[in-house]
């Protein structure tokens, strides 16, 4: 079978995802090629009144062989009928005329520099905003799409590149083309038959940029994938350094890195061969046309005694040629920097544009009515390309209020289970219903508020205790804090912390015990107030005493809160109303405790081997 071909992300659709980002910074980059085009008029005024200076001194030292009208008009307007003018005189005027120029081109390049590094900047900012807000709505389907380390290379990395190649579009591309035609007009003015040199380079440069183009594109692209996969590799290796270290793996990850490291040095290596093949091109054009211009001239100077041309004519010329030279330089580093920021702007595209999985429908149900849950002839797979479904014909009824216990072998679907109540993924087939209506008819954000979940690997933020409590409600006093706490048997070790409830939580949580972030994290759910409590595994790190004290305080204080259990340890889960046995992503046995220890093989081996004495 065919491997289907990803479907590519058009210039035009991309160009204006990306422009969605500029917003309140479409004027700073307006005002930047507007100040870049008087910047440029300025700087080739320069050349021109040079001639005209240069001209107006042979004029009046009376050395002029074919003097022009224009500089004779000017001389007379500046001499006013002198019958000796005086050149030093002419030259102060004409001089005062370069300065004001000058200084207004510096102003004007200022200006379009600041607004400049405000557009870029602030379009940076914007992208990873719009980004960071899309992935908030990602479900776990789409984050596994891209991977995390994938999302955070596109946050940094990517947006980086657009936002120097953004820089360079809206102040050197407009500057470069725009300094190309000003000082072609002006060329042409001068000498149209030598101003025709230039057209001869523009083929040779335009097909070697197209080469560069075509060639190195596949190399970019193929390096930010690598980019990827050296992140993934450094935050697998940052998260597990424990075992890490334990095992005495270090040689082997950082081998692994820099077989990493090394095939992204090889191949940003074939790209820049290809770049680099930029600058000799454009040298050769430069010297060619320098070169061309000088004996052409030359010849037309001396030929037509300085009526084709003339020699101050020449000189302008050469400026003009610099500039319209460096101005073809500077389209060629343009475009070089375009084409290694486009496979940026595409990933980054591909992030804005990516719709969730799982939205609120229209006129979503806006309450959540009890905490019963009814599974429905139930399947789920991950992923439409999976063959093998992860659960399979699942029929369940757990009504408000209800405490119900989940076990079963690793591997055994439970935590895909209870992912589907709060749609963290939707169903394959079948329906999942909590008070009475479809998951899949409720607000999200209404359906998620009422349903709590605390993983056994659960996440604690940076900050303080009180601020990561104020993750379950954002409104709760410190007193509400305090007796969740209490409830999930927190509180005592956060009363022999220095600084009690305001104590400083690392991130992740790293300066605290397994055992007392998972408490923490049972608090904050608490804090919610659910119609559904949701514990997956996450009393596996505290002590028997300390599980029985935090399900006594389940029962006694939140009894009206349909409370699920997932649990290794059969004395977890043998007061629940109901307990369910999973193998294999199907339920295949539910009873209470005692029925089960009767009649059920697996619960039997799993009792007696935790409890050898009462076998």
């Amino acid at each position: 079978m065919k491997k289907k071909k990803k479907k590519s992300i058009g210039f035009i659709p991309m160009v204006k995802t990306l422009g969605g980002s500029i917003r309140e910074y479409k004027k700073a980059s307006l005002l930047t090629p507007a100040f870049v085009m008087v910047e440029v008029i300025l700087e080739c005024l320069i050349p021109w009144i040079m001639t005209l200076l240069l001209g107006a001194i042979e004029v009046v030292s009376g050395t002029a062989t074919n003097p022009d009208p224009l500089v004779v008009k000017i001389v007379d307007f500046l001499t006013r009928g002198q019958e000796n003018p005086n050149i030093l005189l002419i030259i102060i005027e004409f001089g005062l005329v370069l300065i004001a120029i000058a200084f207004l081109s510096l102003i004007f390049g200022a200006l379009s520099g600041k607004y400049c590094a405000i557009a870029s900047s602030g379009f940076a900012k914007n992208l990873r905003r719009d980004m960071f807000g899309r992935i908030q709505t990602f479900s776990f389907a789409n984050i596994d799409k891209f991977s995390t380390a994938s999302l955070v290379t596109r946050l940094t990395t990517d947006v980086t590149n657009v936002e120097m190649s953004y820089m360079m579009i809206i102040r050197t591309a407009v500057r470069a083309p725009f300094m190309l035609i000003f000082s072609m007009v002006m060329a042409f003015s001068i000498n149209a038959s030598m101003a025709l040199i230039f057209l001869c380079t523009s083929p040779i440069l335009a097909l070697g940029l197209y080469f560069i183009m075509t060639k190195a594109v596949p190399f970019f692209n193929r390096i930010f994938h690598k980019y990827d996969a050296m992140n993934e590799s450094v935050e697998e290796n940052i998260r597990g350094m424990r075992v890490v270290k334990s095992y005495v793996r270090e040689d082997f990850e950082k081998e692994k890195f820099g077989k990493a490291s090394d095939s992204v040095k090889k191949d940003f290596i074939k790209a820049e061969k290809l770049i680099a093949l930029n600058m000799p091109l454009m040298n050769f054009c430069v010297y060619f046309g320098i070169i061309a211009i000088y004996v052409v001239g030359s010849v037309l100077i001396i030929n037509s005694n300085q009526k084709l041309m003339q020699i101050t004519q020449l000189q302008s010329f050469m400026t003009y040629s610099f500039q319209i030279l460096m101005s073809l330089m500077m389209v060629s580093m343009i475009m070089v920097m375009v084409l290694m920021s486009y496979a940026s702007a595409v990933r980054i595209t591909e992030v804005l544009k990516e719709k969730s999985s799982i939205t609120s429908p229209e006129n979503a149900v806006k309450e959540v009515k009890d905490g019963s849950v009814v599974f429905e002839n139930v399947n789920f797979k991950y992923s439409q390309k999976a063959e093998k479904y992860a659960l399979s014909d699942i029929d369940l009824e757990i009504k408000s209020g209800e405490t119900v216990g989940i076990i079963g072998a690793t591997g055994s679907s439970k935590t895909s289970l209870v992912q589907l109540i709060p749609r963290l993924y939707d169903v394959s087939s079948g329906s999942v219903k909590v008070g009475g209506i479809d998951v899949r008819n409720y607000d999200i954000e209404v359906l998620r508020n009422s349903v709590a979940m605390v993983l056994q690997k659960n996440v604690l933020f940076s900050g303080t205790i009180k601020e990561n409590m104020r993750w379950g409600n954002k409104f709760a006093t410190d007193e509400q804090i305090e007796d969740a706490c209490k409830l999930a048997q927190a509180d005592e070790f956060i009363q022999n912390f220095p600084d009690k409830y305001d104590s400083y939580i690392e991130q992740g949580g790293v300066n605290v015990s397994g055992g007392q972030k998972q408490r923490l994290c049972i608090a904050r759910a608490l804090l919610k107030n659910p119609k559904i409590l949701i514990l997956d595994d996450s009393t596996s790190a505290v002590d028997t005493k300390t599980d029985a004290l935090i399900r006594h305080s389940l029962k006694t204080y939140i009894p009206e809160t349909t409370k699920i259990i997932i649990a290794q340890r059969i004395a977890s889960v043998q007061d629940a109303d109901k307990i369910i046995i999973m193998d294999g992503g199907a339920i295949t046995a539910m009873g209470k405790h005692d029925d089960l220890l009767k009649n059920n093989a697996i619960y039997q081996e799993l009792y007696y081997s935790q409890n050898k004495e009462a076998k």
